[in-house]
């Protein structure tokens, strides 16, 4: 398009051409600048082959778009009516602005010249594996077709259609037009570009017609002989006949096609009556059967049964998966046994404790809508899981579905270090090894899809994909088909999947991105596919990101090119980076990220096992903490030892020195093998296992691998057909707000994009604009701005799987400021739901967005079904059974939990809690890692937009905070001095990576193994307190000041870990209707009183004290109720679950409900004794009564054999002592002898 040929950039790029620089890249360099008239040009993020002019006046950066026109001529885009002025090439364009009164804001005046990097420092020679970058290799032929190495490349050309058509409209079509002048009656050229566009599919047609030439001549004699007709004169057809032949064998191939299956489907009729059945081919065969598998359990039972039956009783459970049976068997004197057998559909719900990591409530149905609990310990976490998944299994397998709700996923990843990996690589895909591996009685189930990443892996295509069948056929009995290989020299994802969900698998993409020398090279860089599973969408991504310690920009750097070059997924999104495209997203590969820490202190710690203090100082982790890559994804917890760098030959040793040409050069051993997640708000997503063999030592790498639980949904089909008008869903927006990082000062208007809607909507530009910071922005829309959206069906079955994507975009350049997404699960009611999450764009948080909206659903359109993956809940309280109350949560509604640190109880409330309660369920969860107590130091993630220190450096709106009442916000002069002077998190407190899946508003899973960490934003039933299966929150908000009903509440009850917890934004509970409904903007300031302590409070000037007080505020009034990281003070703060009262405090008016909240979620046994007890139920005490005896190692072993209260264990005998791991006879009595005491005290407090 440029006109003669004549680069647009001209002869060499200026020097304020800055390529495709990021928008928010661009105001920072500009706002550096500083003066008025500073502009640079960018490419535009919105239209391909255009430009963006950014200046800068008066503080704030103006952009104009600079558009080419169809002769390649460029423009600034005009209003309309003015002529615009056009240019050959951008210099000469942008002299023309360097003079004054050209019509925009200011006149150019000074350039703001682009940073060149040094090419040398891109060197990335792979810390010594390979002194240059290897060639890329030879490969065979695929067995599925490469994507394009880069998106850049659009199908049109890719045929070579487009271009042909070109030529033909450029040149040829004249001739033809001149021929028909003078009287022809045919086309000659038009004829032979046909004929030539249609070369290929010529072929593929007789490749078609051959392939079914048999079947035809077997089923339909008739079609047979014009088939094997056409067939021959393909081969010495002519040139004008060319194209009416393909026209008549077409024509053939529609009629065979059309007719074939029912001429088929008659000959095996009349066969099948005359032939007895045969057994079916091998490769429709299942997988072997799963043998019946036993659990020896304990009955656990509670304090008031426990005089009545002594020491607990011990059980069996047998699950026999092919027959849909569990046999509860219980040992009854003289070795005679008790047994029931209860079929899978008598299974009513399985609920975890999350307390007791291996005890497990079975609600069992008796008679007609009765319902028995029995609640049992197993030998372990991991047995508990094992059980867990092979009762999901047999509901699976007995379910009358057609479609499942649920698959399981297997990943692994594997630098092979360029040599081909050994015969038996089964302990990778069975997941044996270290770390948090499956039971034995599971690991040998099939996973539904298999995802395979290497790097440096020298074996072709299709000799690696064939040695991947042949092993999964060795281990399952199953021929897995593959879906899609893609490679990027040494680079590969292989994607395999069960025979029987082929055809669940429609459009698979397939691209890659180099980001080797000069981001040329593809010896570093990622390959990704994505596809669709029946109605859910995944993709992958396996990367190898730049290598060496000190190279950490770098690799920053590489995962944002992945994340905006990578082509995948629905084209329509493509305002979206990947990270919003998927409904789940996994990313894999050698990450590349080391340890910050003296080799000689690596080593010691790895040999002691202790893992914790290398994870804080791993690159990725602190990288993730500032936010400044994989923003809200997810990593299950490490608990393995490093996978890098190994000797070859065995897993003794690390080698950590190579001599190399530079001199001597240290790769210390880190975790640069590693699997991530992110998936959208409300979806079920469980991490099972993640590990790495101890037993593959080819590479200098150990192979990881990750298994996953995921839902998915089917592509529904309404039963009652499309909606008639009267039965039309809505989805409708009262308002929205929004908070932007820019200094722009344009504009916007919003864009849904979703599919369940026919197409993308638009919303009109914002009728509300303010801001005090000139770096930040907030802009409203009212609800008659906003545009009411009309879903393509109206079941609620259907939408509330749905999500809702929204991108905010200027007028001046039509480029995103920030995208999110939404689940319409929550929204679903007759009332307004509050909605609140971050947004972001290419990979960096860029501010913020609030609103309320509503999804209409009519009521003839309400019937819906539980899933498999609700029918196993968590449960928060283990201690309310004596009360006779059923602990059986119904899973219709919205139900909450209002959780109390880290005791609380399911709500009972039935089918959907009043309104008041429930409205501001803000069903967004993020994933992020969950953090140990943090010492004070305010900095973390300096650059993170809900960070106070943020605004405190770049001076703050004043009106900018989100309104809300100023009773939630407790000033930081609270009643309390203790708390207020609570240090802030630092940015040296490594978060111990944790997950959580997305907030649903239904009982799930948690996830398996350690207690898990996670938040659900909606305080939806069993997810509100920790180890649930939500998305996780972000790492970098400042604790708000507790309530004083929370700090009354600490002497009441002590806590022995911190159990930090990150709530997400969403923790916010407003009420559509009541007295204390939000304020005006501003007003909560207004309120909200003066100053507290706080960083650096006293050296700043007024204004930056209500700055402090904003800032604070602000984090406060957007995530209220988030139970903060605990300080790592010495006790009773050290302990405490912050959250405590903040939790109970989640609906307006506050105050008053948090005596009766906070009694009514203490389980019982606390309610029992006096309120000052200091001793609390739980896990709680039991770790703080051993922590102050100096023997918390016991504190697992104890929990495991179900020794989870204080009460509970003035019962414990010496031989239950060894049994739970306490063989030391100095220990055992000082244990004992504590307990006797206790005793005596108890009376007198």
């Amino acid at each position: 398009w440029c006109g003669g040929g004549i680069s647009p950039l001209g002869p060499a790029p200026p020097m304020w051409y800055h390529r495709d620089l990021s928008r928010a890249a661009a105001e920072e360099l500009l706002a550096r600048a500083g003066r008025d008239g500073s502009f640079l040009v960018r490419d535009s993020e919105s239209v391909n082959g255009a430009y963006a002019l950014c200046v800068l006046f008066q503080k704030h950066v103006h952009t104009y778009r600079i558009l080419p026109d169809d002769e390649g001529f460029l423009a600034v885009q005009t209003s309309q009516g003015v002529q615009p002025k056009r240019f050959k090439t951008l210099p000469e364009l942008v002299s023309l602005y360097l003079q004054p009164s050209q019509g925009l804001v200011t006149t150019l005046l000074y350039a703001v010249d682009r940073e060149e990097t040094a090419i040398s420092d891109d060197r990335d020679y792979s810390d010594g594996e390979d002194e240059k970058p290897p060639l890329p290799p030879r490969s065979a032929s695929t067995s599925t077709p490469p994507g394009p190495d880069t998106p850049t490349e659009s199908a049109p050309a890719a045929n070579g259609l487009s271009t042909i058509s070109h030529e033909y409209l450029k040149g040829s079509y004249a001739l033809d037009l001149e021929a028909v002048k003078q009287g022809a009656c045919a086309l000659p050229h038009l004829n032979k570009t046909l004929v030539s566009s249609c070369k290929r599919l010529n072929g593929e047609v007789d490749k078609v017609l051959s392939g079914l030439e048999i079947l035809s001549k077997v089923f339909d004699q008739q079609s047979a002989f014009m088939v094997s007709k056409m067939i021959q004169q393909s081969v010495n057809q002519g040139g004008d006949q060319e194209l009416e032949n393909l026209v008549t064998k077409l024509a053939i191939l529609k009629d065979l096609l059309s007719s074939i299956e029912k001429k088929a489907l008659k000959a095996l009729q009349d066969m099948s009556l005359s032939s007895p059945c045969s057994p079916p081919p091998l490769s429709m065969r299942h997988s072997k059967a799963i043998p019946v598998q036993a659990f020896e359990v304990k009955l656990d039972v509670y304090l008031t049964e426990l005089t009545k039956i002594g020491k607990s009783q011990k059980y069996t459970l047998s699950v026999d998966v092919e027959g849909g049976r569990l046999v509860v068997m219980k040992k009854v004197k003289d070795s005679q046994e008790d047994w029931t057998t209860f079929t899978h559909d008598k299974i009513r719900q399985l609920i975890k404790s999350q307390r007791v990591q291996n005890k497990l409530g079975i609600v069992f149905e008796k008679e007609k809508d009765k319902s028995q609990r029995k609640d049992f310990i197993f030998a372990s976490a991991k047995k508990r899981e094992a059980f867990c998944q092979l009762l999901q299994l047999m509901k699976n397998k007995h379910s009358n579905q057609d479609e499942p709700d649920m698959i399981s996923i297997f990943i692994g990843t594997w630098n092979m270090g360029s040599v081909p990996s050994p015969k038996s690589v089964a302990s990778w895909v069975l997941c044996r090894g270290l770390g948090k591996t499956l039971d034995e009685m599971t690991v040998t189930i099939p996973h539904d899809l298999y995802v395979f990443g290497s790097q440096e892996n020298s074996v072709c295509d299709r000799e690696w994909m064939e040695s991947l069948r042949a092993m999964l056929k060795e281990q399952t009995e199953l021929d897995y088909k593959p879906i899609a290989v893609q490679t990027l020299w040494s680079i590969k994802i292989a994607v395999l999947v069960k025979p029987e969900h082929e055809n669940r698998i429609s459009h698979v993409g397939m691209s890659s991105v180099k980001t080797g020398i000069a981001n040329t090279l593809g010896n570093k860089g990622a390959v990704g596919v994505s596809f669709m599973f029946n109605g859910t969408s995944f993709g992958f991504v396996n990367c190898h990101l730049t290598s060496g310690n000190e190279k950490i920009a770098r690799r920053n750097q590489n995962y944002l090119d992945i994340l905006r070059l990578l082509s995948l997924g629905d084209k329509q999104l493509s305002s979206f980076d990947i990270s919003l495209r998927f409904t789940h997203l996994f990313w894999l590969g050698d990450l590349n990220y080391r340890l910050d820490m003296d080799i000689q202190e690596i080593l010691n710690y790895i040999n002691r096992k202790e893992f914790d203090p290398l994870l804080k100082v791993d690159q990725l982790n602190l990288e993730r903490e500032k936010n400044k890559v994989f923003l809200r994804f997810a990593e299950e917890e490490i608990s393995f030892p490093p996978t890098y760098r190994y000797e070859r030959g065995s897993r003794d040793t690390y080698v950590w020195q190579k001599q190399k040409a530079t001199g001597m050069r240290t790769n210390v051993p880190s975790w640069c093998d590693r699997i991530l997640w992110k998936s959208y708000p409300e979806t079920h997503i469980v991490c099972n296992s993640y590990g790495c063999t101890d037993d593959i030592v080819t590479s200098d790498h150990s192979p990881v691998f990750a298994t996953f639980e995921v839902g998915v949904t089917s592509q529904f089909v309404s039963k009652k057909g499309l909606p008639k008008s009267s039965e039309q869903a809505y989805i409708e927006f009262e308002s929205i707000e929004a908070i932007v990082k820019t200094a722009s000062r344009t504009k916007f208007f919003i864009e849904f994009y979703s599919t369940c809607l026919e197409e993308f909507k638009k919303s009109y530009e914002n009728d509300s604009q303010s801001s005090d910071n000139v770096n930040f922005l907030r802009v409203g829309w009212s609800n008659k701005q906003l545009t009411t959206l009309k879903p393509l069906l109206s079941e609620i079955e259907y939408l509330q799987d749905q999500h809702l994507l929204l991108t905010v975009k200027s007028l001046d350049g039509y480029e995103s400021y920030g995208e999110c997404v939404l689940a319409l699960k929550s929204m679903i009611g007759s009332t307004a739901q509050q909605f609140h999450t971050y947004l972001s764009h290419r990979g960096e948080e860029t501010g913020n967005i609030r609103g309320s909206m509503r999804v209409r659903v009519p009521s003839e359109r309400m019937g819906t079904r539980e899933r498999l993956y609700e029918w196993i809940s968590v449960d928060k309280d283990d201690t309310g059974g004596p009360k006779g109350k059923s602990t059986l949560v119904t899973r219709v509604g919205h139900e909450y939990v209002k959780s109390l640190g880290e005791l609380g109880k399911v709500s009972e409330e039935g089918e959907r809690t009043s309104k008041e309660e429930t409205t501001a369920r803000y069903g967004h969860t993020h994933v992020l890692p969950k953090q140990d107590a943090p010492d004070g130091d305010p900095s973390i993630s300096k650059n993170s937009y809900n960070n106070p220190a943020y605004y405190i450096l770049e001076g703050v709106p004043n009106q900018s905070a989100a309104a809300l009442s100023p009773e939630l916000l407790p000033s930081p002069t609270s009643a309390n001095p203790q708390v207020a002077k609570a240090p802030l998190p630092s940015a040296g407190a490594r978060t111990k990576p944790s997950y959580i899946s997305p907030g649903h508003s239904h009982p799930r899973r948690p996830m398996t193994g350690h207690p898990v960490r996670a938040i659900s934003e909606e305080g939806s039933s069993e997810d509100d307190a920790v180890g649930s299966t939500l998305n996780r929150p972000p790492p970098d908000f400042p604790p708000p000041p507790l309530p004083k009903g929370a700090l009354e509440m600490v002497a009441e009850a002590t806590f022995p870990k911190p159990r930090p917890l990150y709530p997400d934004l969403a923790e916010v509970r407003i009420p559509a209707a009541s007295p204390a409904a939000p304020l005006a903007l501003g007003e909560g300031f207004r309120r909200g009183g003066g100053p507290g302590p706080g960083p650096g409070s006293g050296a700043l000037d007024d204004q930056s004290c209500s700055v402090l007080q904003m800032a604070k505020t602000l984090s406060e009034s957007e995530f209220p109720g988030q139970p903060p990281r605990a300080p790592s003070a010495p006790p009773p703060l050290r302990g405490q679950p912050m959250g405590i009262g903040l939790d109970a405090c989640r609906t307006f008016p506050p105050r008053n409900p948090i005596p009766e909240s906070i009694a009514e979620d203490m389980p019982e046994e606390a309610l029992w004794g006096s309120s000052s007890s200091s001793l609390s139920v739980g896990e709680s005490s039991v770790g703080e009564w051993l922590q102050r005896l100096g023997l918390e190692r016991y504190e697992q072993g104890l929990l495991h054999n179900g020794w989870d209260d204080l009460e509970f264990l003035s019962d414990i005998t010496e031989e239950d002592l060894e049994e739970a791991g306490v063989l030391d006879p100095a220990h055992k009595r000082i244990l004992l002898e504590s307990l006797r005491q206790q005793q005596q005290q108890q009376p007198q407090k």
